[in-house]
C-alpha cells in the first residue's frame, strides 16, 4: 500500500484496490472454517431436517452437551467494577473511580450487554469463536469530523455482536501481531447516501445469501456492502466497497483507545497451531457423534422388526382366525377364545401347530447396540469433560464427597472456557469505559451517574464571594469601630472555608482525570465480576469465612492496640492482609479501607499526644484549679464593681435632687453643683476599681508546681473578663 498522502497526522488513502486486497485474501483465509460453520449450525439446529420424519433416527448428542455447556460457562451479565489501583483513597481517584462505575453499570444495563455476550458464548461454542464491537454514537452528523468545538448529545455506547461472515482481521500468528480488523455492515441506498454521499450511488446492491431460502423463495431486501477497516499499522480507519476503486471515506482513528481496535479479541475455543483459525469442537467428537448417530439408525430398525409374529398350517383357518383374535385381544376380562372348529386340531398341542418367529435374537442384539452406543456416550463425556454430576446424574451408592470431586473435574475442564469469557466481558467493558473516558461531557456523566459533584466554576465563585465579603469587613473597619478580634476570627474563618473549597473535587477535575490517557490506565483498573452462576451453598460458605477471619483478627489486634498505639499500622496491613483473598465487593473494599486508615490516625495522634503520668495529671488538676479560683474571683470583682456603679448613681441622682430642692427654697443655687458631685464619686470609684485590679493581678501571676519527681509544672496566666 504505497498509494497513500499525508496530511498533517493523517495518512490519507485515495486508492480502494489495497484494501480490497487485503479483504479478499482474508475471506480465502477464513474460507473453510466459514463453510464449515455453515454444516455445523445446521447439525446444531436445522428446523426442516429435524421436522422431517421420513429422515433417519438421530440421538441428537451434539444440541444436549452444549445445552449443559451453555449455562455452565456463562449464565448472566458482567458487573462492571472500577477501582483505584494500589488501592489509593484520595478523593479525586475516587470519586473517578466511581463516577466511572456508575456510567458502565447503567450502561450495561441500558444497552443490553447481556444480549451480546449469550451471542458470543454460543459462537464460541458452536463455532469456535465470538466477536463483540463497541461503537460510539450521539446526535452529531456522521459526516463531519470531531473537533473541540462539537458539542455532543445523547452520548451512547453501545454493544454489537458481529456475526463470523461480516468479521474479518489480518491473518497472524498470534493477536497483538494483527494489524487490522474490518467490520462488515449491509446499509440501503438512503442509508449510505446519507452517510458516505452521491460516492455510494456507485456501489451494486445484492442480495444476503444467509438470509435467502430456495425453498420459500425469500430473498430479502438488497443491501450494498461497506467495510469498515482499522488499521493499526496505517493508523487511519477506512470505509470500503466492493466495485468502487475509491475509498468512501477515511478518518484518523476518532476513538483513543489503549489497544487501537474497537473490539477486544474474540472469544476463541480451539486455535489451530501458530494460527488464529477457529477448530470448532464438534470436530473433537464428530467420529463418536457419526457412531452414535449409527447405531441410533439400527436400533431404531431393529425395534421396528421386534414383533410377534407366528406361521401355521394354511388349511387351519379357523385355528388362524382364533390366534389373531387373541392377539388382538384388550380386554383384561376375556381369557378365552372360541374356535369353530376345535375338532379339527385332532388333538394335537397348540403350540406345536403354530411356529413363532424368533425375537430372541433381536432382543439381545439390540441391547447389545445400546450398551455400545451408551459407552460411546461415555467417550463424548471425557472428550468434552462432562461430569455426570453437572449432567444431574448420580448413584445412590456415591459419597458427597465422591460428587464434590466429580463436579470439580468437571468444572476444571470448562474452566478455560469460563475464563475466556470473562476476559472477553473485561475487555468489552474496558473499551467502554475508555470511549466514556475520552467523548462523554460532564453533563452527560451527570445525568448517568446522578452525582452531585460541584463544578469548578461553582467552587470559584463561592471563593469569590468570600474574598469580596473579607475585602468589605476590612473597608468597613476604616471607618468605624470593628475590634481587631472579629476582624483576626472572620479572617481565619475564611481561610479554613478557602482551604476546604480548594480541597473540594469537582465534576470538572474527576472528567480531566478520565480525559488523561497517559494517567487513566496507571490511576484506575477495571474489572468485572465473575460471568458464572453461583452456587447459593458456597457462596454462603465464602461470606462465613470472611466474616469469621475477620472478626477473628479484629479480635486478637484489639488488645495489641489499646495496649501500644504505636501498634495501629502494624494492625491496619494485618486486618487488610486477612481479607485480601476475599471479594468482598466495592462498597465493603471501601469501608475497610476506612476502618484502616482511621486505626492509623489514631496510632499518629497517640504517638504525638502520648498519654500522660499520674505526675503530669496531678498538676495539670492543680493548674485547672488555681484556673477555677482565678476565674471565680474575676466573677466576684465584676459583681462588686457592679454593685458601686449602682450605688454611685443613687447617690447622684439623690444628691441632684437635694440639692435642686434646696436651691428652690432658699431661691438660690444648689451647694453642690452636679459636675463636682459625679467627679467626686467618679474619683472613688476609680480608686476602688485600681485596688480590684492590683488583687487580680496577685491572683492571675503563674503559679508553679514541683511534682515529687522534681519536674516542674507551670500554670499560664489568662486575664479575667472585665479586666483589660
Amino acid at each position: 500500500m504505497n498509494d497513500y498522502e499525508t496530511a498533517g497526522t493523517e495518512a490519507t488513502i485515495r486508492d480502494a484496490r489495497p484494501w480490497l486486497e487485503c479483504i479478499g485474501d482474508a475471506k480465502k483465509y477464513f474460507q473453510l472454517w466459514l463453510d464449515k460453520c455453515d454444516s455445523i449450525d445446521k447439525l446444531y439446529a436445522d428446523l426442516r431436517r429435524l421436522a422431517d420424519v421420513s429422515g433417519d433416527r438421530e440421538f441428537q448428542m451434539f444440541w444436549a452437551n452444549l445445552e449443559v455447556l451453555r449455562p455452565s460457562i456463562y449464565s448472566r451479565p458482567p458487573q462492571p467494577a472500577v477501582a483505584t489501583r494500589f488501592k489509593d483513597m484520595s478523593p479525586m481517584p475516587r470519586n473517578a473511580s466511581a463516577m466511572l462505575e456508575r456510567a458502565l453499570i447503567v450502561n450495561v444495563e441500558i444497552e443490553d450487554i447481556n444480549a451480546v455476550m449469550l451471542a458470543v458464548r454460543d459462537d464460541m461454542l458452536i463455532n469456535g469463536r465470538g466477536v463483540a464491537w463497541v461503537r460510539y454514537e450521539d446526535d452529531s452528523d456522521p459526516t463531519e469530523e470531531i473537533g473541540p468545538a462539537h458539542e455532543p448529545r445523547n452520548q451512547r455506547v453501545p454493544y454489537e455482536h458481529v456475526d463470523r461472515a461480516d468479521f474479518l482481521h489480518e491473518p497472524a500468528r498470534k493477536w497483538p501481531e494483527v494489524g487490522w480488523v474490518a467490520k462488515r455492515a449491509w446499509l440501503t441506498r438512503d442509508q449510505g447516501i446519507a452517510r458516505f454521499g452521491d460516492i455510494f450511488a456507485r456501489i451494486d446492491l445484492k442480495e444476503r445469501q444467509e438470509l435467502s431460502d430456495s425453498e420459500t423463495g425469500y430473498k430479502g431486501e438488497k443491501k450494498g456492502e461497506v467495510w469498515e477497516i482499522w488499521s493499526k499499522t496505517r493508523n487511519c480507519v477506512v470505509w470500503i466497497a466492493e466495485g468502487v476503486e475509491e475509498v468512501l471515506d477515511i478518518r484518523a482513528p476518532f476513538l483513543k483507545l489503549d489497544g487501537f481496535f474497537p473490539c477486544p479479541k474474540p472469544a476463541y475455543s480451539t486455535l489451530e497451531r501458530r494460527k488464529l483459525i477457529p477448530v470448532p469442537d464438534y470436530y473433537f467428537c464428530r467420529d463418536q457423534f457419526d457412531e452414535i448417530n449409527e447405531l441410533t439408525a439400527r436400533i431404531s430398525a431393529l425395534a421396528e422388526g421386534l414383533r410377534m409374529k407366528g406361521f401355521y398350517a394354511a388349511g387351519a383357518g379357523d385355528l388362524a382366525e382364533a390366534v389373531e383374535a387373541a392377539l388382538r385381544q384388550q380386554d383384561n376380562n376375556a381369557i378365552l377364545v372360541p374356535v369353530a372348529n376345535f375338532a379339527a386340531l385332532g388333538g394335537a398341542i397348540l403350540r406345536d401347530s403354530i411356529i413363532w418367529l424368533p425375537i430372541t435374537e433381536v432382543a439381545a442384539t439390540i441391547r447389545e447396540l445400546l450398551l455400545l452406543r451408551r459407552q460411546i456416550i461415555d467417550d463424548v463425556y471425557q472428550i468434552t469433560g462432562l461430569s455426570d454430576i453437572m449432567r444431574g446424574v448420580t448413584e445412590p451408592q456415591e459419597t458427597a464427597t465422591a460428587q464434590e470431586l466429580k463436579s470439580q473435574y468437571g468444572s476444571v475442564r470448562i474452566r478455560e472456557r469460563q475464563i475466556e469469557l470473562v476476559r472477553f466481558a473485561r475487555d468489552l467493558v474496558r473499551i467502554a469505559g475508555e470511549i466514556m473516558a475520552e467523548n462523554f461531557t460532564p453533563e452527560t456523566f451527570t445525568t448517568i451517574t446522578q452525582m452531585s459533584l460541584p463544578t469548578t466554576a461553582a467552587i470559584q465563585e463561592q471563593a469569590r464571594k468570600l474574598t469580596e465579603n473579607v475585602a468589605k469587613l476590612l473597608q468597613k473597619s476604616d471607618s468605624q469601630s470593628v475590634l481587631p478580634d472579629q476582624l483576626q476570627e472572620v479572617h481565619q474563618e475564611t481561610q479554613e472555608r478557602l482551604n476546604e473549597l480548594a480541597e473540594t473535587v469537582t465534576i470538572d477535575q474527576v472528567v480531566a482525570l478520565l480525559r488523561e490517557q497517559r494517567i487513566r490506565p496507571f490511576v484506575l483498573e477495571i474489572e468485572t465480576d465473575s460471568t458464572i452462576q453461583a452456587d447459593e451453598n458456597m457462596e454462603k460458605q465464602r461470606r462465613t469465612e470472611f466474616l469469621s477471619s475477620l472478626a477473628g483478627v479484629i479480635q486478637q489486634l484489639t488488645p495489641l492496640v489499646q495496649a501500644q498505639p504505636a501498634a495501629g499500622p502494624f494492625a491496619a496491613e494485618m486486618i487488610k492482609f486477612s481479607v485480601a483473598p476475599f471479594r468482598a465487593g466495592r462498597a465493603m473494599t471501601a469501608v475497610i479501607e476506612d476502618f484502616t486508615e482511621t486505626i492509623r490516625e489514631q496510632a499518629q495522634q497517640a504517638a504525638t499526644n502520648p498519654q500522660a503520668g499520674p505526675a503530669q495529671l496531678a498538676a495539670q488538676s492543680e493548674g485547672q484549679r488555681f484556673e477555677f479560683e482565678k476565674q471565680k474571683h474575676a466573677d466576684e470583682m465584676a459583681l462588686k464593681s457592679k454593685e458601686l456603679d449602682q450605688v454611685n448613681d443613687r447617690e447622684i441622682r439623690k444628691a441632684r435632687i437635694e440639692g435642686d430642692l434646696a436651691g428652690n427654697a432658699a431661691g438660690q443655687p444648689a451647694a453642690y453643683s452636679m459636675s463636682e458631685v459625679i467627679t467626686q464619686l467618679a474619683g472613688q470609684n476609680a480608686q476602688v476599681l485600681q485596688a480590684l485590679a492590683v488583687i487580680g493581678q496577685i491572683l492571675a501571676a503563674p503559679k508553679s508546681v514541683t511534682t515529687p519527681e522534681g519536674r516542674i509544672y507551670t500554670t499560664q496566666p489568662s486575664s479575667p473578663p472585665g479586666m483589660n
